[in-house]
């Protein structure tokens, strides 16, 4: 039995890792030109463009991880029953049982290893690739309304609630173009408070610069709008770096443990967090993919080779891989649209492939 694993486990390995680095050296070529456009703008090189495209790598591995592992086990197994090797084996006593243990423990080791790039690299370099990109493209734009996000907090004069609006960000966690809107328990605004850049401090505190404060008074009946302007001032908050870094950078640099903080954050704050729950499940039962796509894998090894050659079955595997992704992020998308539960929507795609490749297996097993 330790013969027949080393001889899986060594051939779909080395099958896995040569597909794997297939996709990566393409997604490389396709970000490194594509950065070639600002090479020479604001002291942007092309090492700078190689850098940020190598940066990108662990999160394009989290990415294509399961799809490498579906075409190189079926590649592997197509390959061993081309050669009647899979078919020794099941004289040998290689049965349907102990075949699906042994890739099934395999595609668990390589979910081990998605999980572990895709929470643990890939967010520690795509924040990296950001920083990166803006700290010589002028800041981070956040689109035209840029990021909010909500706080709240007990005074003396009662509750507050507040609205923050960040324009950009710049390179070392500078947020820029911030407004900070406050209201009171009716929902009257009571003051605004607008600064040219700002940084979070460790104790949550936003150490503000080129402040501008307006303020609403009613006083007999009038009402007036006196504005103070400070070179520095420092709001109390409680929207820690974390919150701010969630809601201002991409979700990809984000872990599973930084999303689920985050969507308790928004719903605090009653905000809405359907987007991102479905994103936590997602990044939850991905590393499962690796699983499944073993599964898949496994009906090719009881196809006999009349039945078409390996590269037919590579080329089926990858159409497999492409329906699987397409379905994932049509999945996602209209659970946003229906408001449809998040882990459903995010396991649905996985459960569905997962009983295709049984029942295809268990078909295969009694009548082939």
């Amino acid at each position: 039995m330790k013969t027949v694993r080393r001889l899986f486990y060594a051939d779909i390995v080395s099958a896995v890792a040569f597909v794997a680095l297939a996709f990566l050296s393409l997604s490389y070529f396709i970000d490194f030109v594509d950065q070639l456009s600002d090479v020479g703008s604001s002291g942007y090189t092309s090492a700078h463009a190689a850098l940020y495209s190598l940066l990108l790598l662990p999160g394009h591995f989290y990415e294509v991880a399961p799809i490498a592992v579906l075409i190189g086990a079926i590649y592997t197994l197509s390959r061993m029953a081309q050669s009647s090797e899979f078919t020794i084996l099941r004289t040998g006593g290689l049965g349907p049982g102990r075949a699906l243990s042994l890739l099934a423990s395999l595609g668990l080791m390589f979910g081990v290893l998605t999980y572990l790039v895709g929470d643990y690299v890939a967010p520690l370099s795509e924040r990296q690739a950001s920083q990166l990109q803006a700290r010589f493209k002028g800041g981070m734009k956040l689109g035209r309304s840029g990021a909010w996000l909500k706080d709240h907090a007990s005074t003396p004069e009662g509750e507050r609630s507040y609205s923050v609006n960040v324009g950009s960000a710049a390179a070392n966690a500078v947020l820029q173009d911030i407004r900070i809107f406050e209201f009171d328990a009716d929902g009257r605004l009571l003051r605004r408070i607008a600064a040219g850049s700002g940084k979070v401090q460790a104790n949550a505190t936003w150490a503000l610069k080129d402040v501008q404060i307006t303020r609403w008074i009613n006083t007999e009946g009038k009402a007036q709008a006196p504005e103070e302007k400070l070179a520095e001032y420092d709001w109390p908050s409680s929207l820690t770096a974390g919150v701010v870094a969630a809601a201002v950078l991409p979700v990809s640099t984000m872990s599973t443990i930084d999303l689920f903080r985050y969507i308790g954050h928004l719903a605090d704050n009653e905000q809405a967090a359907q987007s991102h729950q479905i994103q936590f499940w997602k990044r939850a039962l991905y590393p499962f993919a690796c699983l499944v796509m073993m599964g898949l894998a496994l009906p090719f090894a009881y196809l006999h080779a009349r039945a078409g050659g390996v590269s037919l079955k590579v080329f089926g595997g990858i159409m497999l891989g492409i329906s699987f992704v397409l379905l994932n992020n049509v999945a996602g998308h209209l659970g946003l649209l229906r408001n449809w539960t998040p882990w459903i929507v995010a396991a649905a795609p996985s459960a569905l492939y997962l009983l295709m490749s049984m029942a295809a297996f268990s078909w295969l097993v009694r009548y082939r």
